[in-house]
């Protein structure tokens, strides 16, 4: 479906927020898959303090490119790109259109982001307000462990009351009052944690799909353990300052009214 057609979302919209550092090898794919979406016309990459060619290849796959001029982490890149929708919409003849929802990717997700679609349906439908994507493959491989992912896991459990398969996810579809609801974001690796957190405190959906996306593993070398080691930090840090009383019983009941699991068929 090119670009700008009507999505088979009743018309809803949605922009791809992609935060990269130093990309440039797999920018241009993701970005070129994400513009094919349905209902997406805007697609904005937030250039994190790139030492290559990030910008310029993700500027020339025709996404909006915005840079910082030094590393400020995923959290902040997130709250960049969704001010420059915000700037974007702002220069639009809208007619009382409503804002964009937001469906934030990683860099590296190449030519499989164009499996993106599902993750977008149940929020342009209305049956979730955030929705968090499966890998099929790191289920097959991992089965949801790991250090960081257990820690994640328990800490949105213990302060939500629902427990995420894969708590770390980044490929999320979310409304703008759902992510409104949480900036500021959690710094670094613990945007996601944190995310999920104020946003089922705040009472709205969140679900997660499985879709077919894929990108580079880990790795196990010494620099894949110092990565880990810096996400258990964020992770760490994320639920240390979310520990506050637990929400009000009918908040809470919302939460997990919401927080159902909700797996569906490779696209």
């Amino acid at each position: 479906m090119a670009q700008g057609e009507d999505s088979g979302f009743g018309g809803t919209r949605v922009a791809v927020v992609i935060a990269a550092k130093d990309e440039a090898e797999r920018v241009g794919r993701t970005v070129t898959a994400a513009r094919a979406l349905p209902g997406v016309d805007l697609v904005v990459v937030v250039d994190d303090g790139s030492g290559d060619r990030t910008a310029r290849i993700a500027s020339e796959a025709g996404a909006r490119v915005v840079r910082h001029g030094r590393n400020r982490g995923k959290g902040r890149a997130m709250e960049t790109g969704a001010a420059e929708v915000r700037i974007a919409e702002e220069h639009e003849v809208r007619d009382g259109a409503p804002p964009r929802h937001l469906l934030f990717l990683d860099a590296d997700l190449e030519a499989t982001a164009a499996g993106a679609a599902p993750l977008m349906e149940p929020v342009a439908e209305g049956k979730a307000d955030m929705s968090v994507a499966l890998f099929p493959a790191t289920r097959m491989r991992l089965g949801g462990h790991g250090f960081v992912v257990r820690l994640s896991r328990e800490g949105v459990r213990r302060a939500t009351g629902w427990e995420p398969e894969q708590p770390l996810s980044g490929q999320r579809c979310i409304t703008r009052a759902a992510f409104e609801a949480a900036v500021p974001l959690a710094s670094g690796f613990g945007v996601e944690t944190g995310l999920t957190i104020d946003v089922l405190r705040a009472g709205f959906r969140v679900i997660e799909v499985e879709v077919p996306l894929e990108h580079r593993a880990t790795g196990t070398d010494l620099r894949a353990q110092l990565h880990r080691a810096h996400q258990f930090v964020d992770v760490a840090r994320a639920l240390a300052v979310r520990k506050l009383p637990p929400p009000v019983r009918r908040g809470l009941e919302r939460g997990r009214r919401g927080a159902v699991p909700a797996a569906r068929e490779e696209a």
